[in-house]
């Protein structure tokens, strides 16, 4: 006996285009993150801050953003694939 609920038995995942740009929403800071070489440097300081540090927290706040559009996103997918099931 599975634990999955019975609704979703024998169902495969869909990859859709939507979901794609979601995943690449929510993969690209941890990308933009593991490139260290590509941020580890003093110049050019933005209001005497060193690019090392600005980088990161200007990740933080693009970060946040494409979380909220991945989340919006889903939710249209989630509304979208209710809609296709009702039919």
């Amino acid at each position: 006996m599975s634990d999955a609920p019975e609704a979703t038995q024998g169902k495969q995942p869909t990859i859709t285009p939507l979901r794609v740009v979601i995943a690449l929403c929510l993969f690209a800071p941890f990308v933009a993150m593991l490139l260290v070489s590509s941020y580890a440097k003093a110049e050019p300081l933005l209001a005497g801050i060193p690019f090392f540090y600005w980088y990161q927290m200007l990740w933080v706040l693009i970060s946040t953003a494409l979380t909220m559009i991945a989340y919006k996103l889903w939710q249209l997918d989630q509304r979208a694939r209710k809609g296709g099931d009702a039919r």
